[in-house]
């Protein structure tokens, strides 16, 4: 059997780029994805430490550590973080801030979480032994 004149591969280019382009759309848009989870773990983790600075000062409270958490996530991630928590806890001795969120999705059906902590202990006056 003889092949027409030209090849026998008329219409390869045309199925490889069907095949591809999808696939490298959602290369790309896992780039992406992965790129806002990364920002929006170090979103949450400034909110934890303005957080922790706010909870853990002589005059501090849960509340005004949590308000400071809230109010950073506002203003710096408010698209990116979808429904974040915040846990302030403060003893006598220590204070610590939890932050948990969901990152905003780019892939339908992909949700990932991202969590900011930190702990510090309460700024306090001591008298000298």
């Amino acid at each position: 059997m003889n092949k027409p004149p030209g090849g026998g591969d008329r219409g390869a280019a045309t199925t490889q780029l069907v095949i591809l382009t999808p696939v490298l759309l959602l290369l790309l848009l896992l780039c992406v994805q992965f790129a806002l989870a990364w920002h929006g773990q170090h979103i949450a983790q400034s909110a934890a430490s303005r957080g922790l600075a706010a909870a853990r000062a002589r005059d501090g409270t849960q509340d005004t550590g949590a308000a400071t958490a809230r109010t950073t996530l506002r203003s710096t991630g408010g698209h990116v973080l979808r429904g974040p928590k915040v846990n302030v806890e403060r003893t006598a001795t220590a204070a610590s801030v939890e932050v948990r969120a969901t990152v905003l999705p780019v892939i339908p059906g992909l949700h990932l979480h991202v969590r900011g902590h930190a702990v510090g202990p309460v700024e306090r006056f001591a008298t000298p032994r």
